[in-house]
């Protein structure tokens, strides 16, 4: 696969994953370093691990999962995002119910935004061709694109305050409804 193909296909997998990160920066969970490296590296290996899961899977593996893949991901995205909301409009000013930095929750995130990275993975072995080069691609493109995007986020935040925890979560149940009709 050429270098600018493979490019092209790592940005668009890591919109998901940097649409998440906005919303994570600017809710506040991750006004230190240490969180921010959490998402980033997080969901860029996820990425990259599950390229290869799909690569590794082959075919036969695809017919299974194809007609529950996009459920999996709108009912995680669904679920963290109502959190947020819930949390954005908590009327105390500190209190934070979600920490999508940490735990369970990142993982779920994680699992979410990365789901359409399978499927690349899997294409790719069904054309033949091999998955090194694009998986680390891929890892490395979110990992920056998400890091870009928590910064971003963390801006917007410090500008309007926990407001943005609910635009968060509507991003992400957003994302999940998108998930949803391209089914339909």
């Amino acid at each position: 696969m050429p270098i600018l193909e493979t490019l092209l296909l790592a940005f668009g997998l890591a919109m998901d994953a940097s649409a998440v990160s906005l919303g994570v920066g600017s809710a506040g969970h991750a006004r230190s370093p240490r969180p921010v490296f959490r998402i980033a590296f997080h969901f860029g290996l996820f990425q990259g691990l599950m390229t290869l899961a799909g690569w590794a899977a082959g075919s036969g593996l695809a017919q299974l999962i194809a007609g529950v893949d996009h459920w999996v991901a709108a009912v995680l995205l669904g679920f963290v995002g109502v959190r947020m909301i819930v949390s954005g409009l908590d009327p105390r000013p500190e209190r934070r119910t979600i920490d999508p930095t940490r735990g369970v929750t990142l993982v779920l995130l994680s699992i979410a935004t990365s789901i359409d990275a399978a499927a690349a993975g899997l294409s790719l072995a069904v054309l033949g061709l091999p998955v090194a080069f694009p998986a680390i691609a891929i890892a490395l493109v979110t990992s920056g694109l998400s890091l870009a995007a928590l910064t971003v986020g963390q801006r917007l935040g410090s500008a309007f305050g926990k407001r943005m925890e609910i635009v968060g979560g509507l991003v992400l149940l957003f994302i999940g409804a998108r998930v949803v009709v391209t089914l339909l």
